[in-house]
């Protein structure tokens, strides 16, 4: 079990910042696609790819990167970030949030349990890392203007930086999104649509708008800044990993981008053995990565009739499957599908426990290490990262 005095924060962690040689800018090389891999141009605006329409990665010179320095913001990490040039003044201070244990759950799962907490991040939600990182690259590739459809929280997220950046934005979201995440886009400037159906209607209601399209992984880098999750993880864990990484998975950045860092800090050198394995979580209400993955399938088929009150991840089709079941099969890992009345009922009983009051999709992932402890497939000797992506003060409408 974890011992109480024990933590993980960056602050209070004993690692030491050490001045290095690294170069304090970024080394973006160039995008490769995802499917087919075929090079494209990181200097010009760019969406899928050319050849293929899979999503673009952004890739580095990593010869040139040394460990991270600078303030506790994901920028720590800019040499591994798309952004030639940041403007310290863009920042609202995103990243670095705490890692917490969480002994009271782990006694009473069997497990021992770690939450990166994203609920106290600008925007209250994981989804400003890719905007911070996403909007700062597009102002200076010259984009004037963004879309994109979103269960919420992304939109919100995206609205705001946007008109930090002093971009245009337009936003659809389903009529079912939570409340606060409209009010958020609405308070920037945004202009809103809101849309019968799920994302995928949401999407279709602004296909025909002319601005950059800055969708779920139509563009290349939401990924780099939510990649800075995994970063953070190892650093705070003293540049080791733990067993288990669990992310609830809707269009699944987080995770691609969790295992993307993990990859380049291998090649960099700085972590060695196994990587975590990676959880995908879904609901059962909408599960197409967990249908996949059971069925050996390399990517998944349109969920009908999605819905779950774990809002973030009620995405039928992910645009970017095939490289979530890569990232889970890569690492060992699995998926698995909670139904809402466990997520509900575990949400109630983090807040009792541990005075933590979790989003419904962070909830998601104690439901999951519930069912894996339950099963066997997680032992009580794992060290288990689970990922609050959220704020549950934005769900008033979610009831425990």
């Amino acid at each position: 079990m974890l011992a109480p005095e024990r933590t993980y924060s960056l602050a209070r962690s004993g690692v030491i910042r050490k001045s290095c040689s690294c170069i304090d800018m970024s080394v973006l090389s160039h995008l490769e696609c995802a499917r087919c891999g075929l090079h494209h141009d990181a200097d010009q605006q760019q969406n899928v790819c050319h050849s293929c329409s899979s999503p673009l990665l952004a890739r580095y010179d990593l010869t040139r990167v040394g460990r991270p320095t600078g303030d506790d913001s994901l920028w720590r990490y800019r040499g591994v970030l798309p952004v030639r040039g940041p403007d310290p003044a863009f920042s609202l201070g995103e990243g670095m949030t705490p890692l917490v244990p969480l002994p009271a759950l782990s006694r009473a799962l069997d497990a021992k349990i770690l939450m990166k907490d994203e609920s106290l991040i600008p925007t209250g939600s994981f989804k400003a890392r890719g905007a911070a990182v996403g909007v700062a690259r597009a102002k200076e590739l010259g984009v004037k203007g963004i879309k994109m459809p979103t269960n919420g929280n992304a939109g919100a997220a995206w609205a705001l930086y946007a008109a930090r950046a002093g971009l245009r934005s337009v936003i659809a979201m389903p009529e079912d999104a939570p409340l606060i995440t409209r009010e958020e886009v609405e308070a920037s400037g945004a202009e809103l649509r809101i849309v019968p159906g799920t994302i995928a209607d949401a999407a279709q209601a602004i296909k025909d708008v002319d601005l950059f399209d800055a969708s779920t992984l139509k563009e290349p880098y939401r990924i780099e800044g939510k990649k800075t999750m995994g970063y953070e993880i190892v650093e705070q864990l003293g540049w080791r990993v733990p067993d288990v990484i669990v992310y609830p998975t809707g269009g699944g950045v987080g995770l691609i981008g969790i295992h993307k860092a993990l990859n380049e800090m291998r090649e960099l050198g700085w972590i060695d053995g196994p990587l975590p394995r990676l959880v995908a979580v879904q609901s059962t209400g909408c599960a197409p990565i967990v249908r996949a993955f059971d069925e050996g399938a390399d990517e998944s088929a349109f969920w009908d009739n999605a819905f779950t009150a774990a809002f973030g991840i009620n995405v039928p089709k992910p645009l970017g499957d095939f490289i979530i079941l890569r990232a889970i099969n890569e690492t060992n890992g699995t998926a698995i599908a909670v139904d809402d009345g466990q997520i509900l009922e575990d949400r109630a009983e983090c807040a009792r426990l541990e005075g933590v009051f979790l989003c419904p999709e962070g909830a998601a992932t104690i439901s999951a290490v519930r069912a894996l402890r339950g099963n066997g497939w997680l032992q009580a000797d794992d060290e288990v990262v689970v990922l609050n992506t959220g704020a549950g003060i934005k769900y008033p409408g979610v009831r425990l």
